[in-house]
């Protein structure tokens, strides 16, 4: 299917235009037949964006949860700064605003001009154009203001409703009646399915705040029919059945037809088994962008002589493209070990800028990557489900050519909570911590903007960077103040030169997902293992950016650093079952695990494997072979990329018991009266508690039930209890409540 940004046709007949219906017919508009124009002053003078849906909702007749629930889809109610989205809309209703050769544009545009889209082909009007004529307000102000585009979103489908079945005749029912809309709301987009998404949205409730314009919310309705989407996916493409997923296969082929079938000279991808006994194993789904447009995009993964990658998704419409059957290996990592292991999924859009990564495309990801999860037993967490950005180089030298795709603007929290798998699950964020702990960063997204730089010159076509843009990170520092250099990355910059704010420079970015040790906290400011180095995170009391957390993980085990590895390959020994495969030398990369240093582990058991393939028919000495070693490795958490080490130079550690909230004493402090333990919350959810009560910080003889009743003995002494928490497979832990004081005589 080919999707066009919506450009509405000029409804004629011999060679007259139609005039629209007024406003009024939409609902309880406040629109006069003298002007037909909806007032947009109440809008434009809303107090927040939250309330100019209210507002637009009032003087259009337009349900404002409907509003709300069609601008999501468009924008996430983001204005994007007033910058064109992939699809040449402008802000939080993506107004399209293309123009098409030897039509009339501008400003001030005839309302007779604004008609239904529907209908034979024939010279169009934009969006943009149609709202300016439908509100008053010029294309300028509807591009650069929220407000003013909530207005003129509005007005638009109010006017699709004026216009009821597409023949121009007022709808009938209620203007309340959410199912009524559907028409007009599918008129609304060219995406196919675009109503039952909005119905959706409807349904489940959605929420976001941004620095500029606030916070929008819009609660779930469960009474909402979502209309049915008959958009069956191709028989041979492995996706969700209702997806719409395309086969469009990538060729495997000789470089010539003359070539012999055992040639080295073929593409674009490798075949294998992974989804059988053969392997390797699919263990990780990578995420990347494809720094062109989609087509250009499938074109290449169609060349022989390029390469090739599972999936390509669009980003107007979220339509998936199915290029690999997953037993096959695709060509797209840039690290051959972590090709053997995983699913390739790329989208359409550029790492320096946020506005191709539409919420169509995010959900149609997410949709994709649950299904693939699920088939393939692949974790959905951010160890597992993965950045091109986070792939580690595979010798030393290699780490800082290894892309930095989707980039600072790919929006993992809300992809993480449509894959059904918050980050930080529904803990709240929490300056509570202490060194030792383990905690998994939580940055937020529309309210997290930070410095970037260079976007246009490190992903040429992202144009340049959005001020005031969310991002998915938090810059890491060589110091506790903001004024200090940012953290260093020895594969990201060999020199020692410090992290920068450029786009493509990942050297001092924590990205939501990441799991930190904390090795010292002062004020707001914790001290956490990084790279080889302490780096230090700002997690400020008014806007923390971390979650508890339990993870395994590693120190050294001698008195020498433990060296880093981009491959988990097998020893060498292995090999001798295998004589034909040449052995794979492992090489460690540009990191170290320092001596009194601390990182969490993301995967304990690491396949040990190497998949030769080289030949085209696979007859090759030793092709289509793999190679199972002995030895065990680590994922580790170590910087921006996920790397390994071998188990033999570290000492794994048992996840420890961590508090979401500690203990508590309720009750009156006061002889004879009952106190009871509130035992707090715990990670991981299901711990075995003991209780030891303490007078002064020593323990009470016995006195080790949930309850405590006060003696006089414990007259101007501070009361408090201590409990042991436990857990199978944790180390447990103890955590003692606030102590209360019992008043003296």
């Amino acid at each position: 299917m080919t999707a066009r940004r919506r450009i509405t046709a000029l409804a004629t007949v011999a060679g007259v235009l139609i005039p629209l219906i007024p406003l009024a017919a939409a609902g309880t508009a406040t629109a006069t037949p003298d002007d037909a124009m909806v007032a947009c002053a109440p809008v434009l003078a809303a107090g927040s964006l939250d309330e100019a849906f209210t507002a637009a909702a009032s003087v259009t007749g337009v349900p404002e949860e409907l509003l709300k629930a069609v601008s999501y889809m468009e924008s996430r109610w983001d204005q994007h700064a007033g910058q064109v989205s992939a699809d040449g809309g402008y802000g939080v209703f993506n107004l399209a605003g293309g123009h098409l050769p030897g039509h009339a544009h501008g400003d001030g545009l005839p309302l007779s001009a604004i008609t239904d889209k529907e209908g034979p082909a024939r010279q169009g009007t934009p969006e943009l154009a149609r709202a300016a004529a439908l509100t008053g307000l010029t294309e300028a102000t509807l591009r650069s203001d929220a407000q003013a585009n909530v207005c003129g979103g509005a007005a638009l489908l109010a006017s699709y409703r004026a216009q009821g079945d597409g023949r121009n005749q007022p709808a009938a029912a209620a203007s309340d009646d959410l199912t009524s809309w559907e028409d007009a709301v599918s008129r609304m987009s060219d995406v196919e399915g675009f109503a039952t998404r909005v119905y959706t949205t409807l349904r489940e409730g959605a929420g976001t705040t941004t620095p500029q314009d606030g916070a929008v919310i819009l609660a779930a309705n469960r009474d909402v029919a979502v209309p049915d989407a008959a958009n069956a996916s191709d028989p041979e493409a492995d996706c969700p059945a209702d997806l719409g997923c395309e086969w469009l296969p990538a060729p495997y082929e000789k470089g010539s037809p003359d070539l012999p079938d055992n040639t080295g000279d073929y593409g674009n991808h490798d075949q294998a088994d992974r989804t059988g006994p053969g392997g390797p194993s699919l263990d990780y789904i990578l995420i990347h962008d494809t720094e062109t447009a989609y087509q250009p995009s499938v074109n290449l993964v169609q060349d022989p002589t390029y390469l090739a990658w599972n999936y390509t998704l669009r980003s107007e419409d979220g339509h998936v493209a199915n290029h690999l059957d997953p037993a096959d290996v695709g060509w797209h990592a840039g690290n051959w070990f972590l090709n053997m292991h995983s699913i390739g999924v790329e989208h359409e859009g550029w790492a320096g800028t946020g506005a191709w990564f539409t919420e169509a495309m995010y959900q149609s990801s997410a949709a994709l990557v649950r299904h693939l999860a699920a088939e393939h037993d692949i974790p959905l967490d951010r160890a597992h489900i993965i950045g091109h950005d986070q792939v580690p180089g595979i010798l030393p030298g290699y780490t800082k050519s290894v892309h930095w795709d989707p980039g600072p603007y790919w929006d993992w929290d809300h992809y993480f909570e449509l894959l059904g798998a918050p980050i930080g699950g529904d803990l709240e964020t929490t300056t509570n911590v202490e060194p030792g702990d383990v905690v998994e960063v939580r940055t937020g997204y529309a309210d997290n903007p930070n410095t970037v730089t260079g976007c246009d010159e490190a992903s040429p076509g992202s144009g340049g960077c959005v001020v005031g843009a969310g991002t998915n990170f938090r810059y890491l520092h060589q110091a506790p103040s903001d004024d200090a250099p940012l953290a260093k990355d020895p594969g990201w910059k060999p020199d020692g030169a410090d992290g920068t704010t450029y786009a493509s420079d990942v050297s001092a970015r924590v990205q939501s997902g990441h799991k930190l040790v904390v090795d010292q906290v002062e004020g707001d400011w914790l001290g956490v293992w990084w790279a080889g180095s302490l780096a230090w995170l700002h997690n400020p009391a008014d806007r923390p950016v971390v979650v508890p957390a339990t993870a395994q993980t590693i120190t050294v085990a001698g008195e020498a650093p433990a060296p880093v590895f981009g491959r988990a390959y097998p020893e060498e020994a292995a090999y001798a079952e295998h004589p034909d495969v040449p052995v794979q030398e492992v090489t460690p990369i540009e990191y170290q695990v320092g001596v009194g240093q601390t990182y969490a582990v993301s995967d304990d058991h690491v396949a040990s494997d190497y998949y030769r393939a080289t030949t085209f028919d696979g007859t090759g000495p030793g092709d289509r072979t793999v190679v199972r070693g002995e030895d065990v490795y680590y994922q580790v958490w170590l910087a921006h990329r996920h790397v390994y080490v071998n188990a033999a130079d570290v000492e794994l550690h048992d996840p420890v018991v961590a508090d979401v909230s500690g203990p508590s004493v309720e009750g009156r402090t006061k002889p004879g009266k009952l106190l009871t333990a509130e035992p707090g919350t715990y990670l991981p959810g299901d711990v075995d508690i003991t209780y030891q009560w303490l007078r002064d910080g020593e323990p009470v003889h016995r006195a080790m039930l949930p309850w405590y009743r006060v003696t006089g003995r414990d007259r101007g002494a501070e009361i408090s209890v201590e409990v042991t928490v436990s857990a199978e497979g944790h180390t447990s832990a103890s955590y003692r409540s606030e102590p209360r004081h019992v008043p003296g005589r």
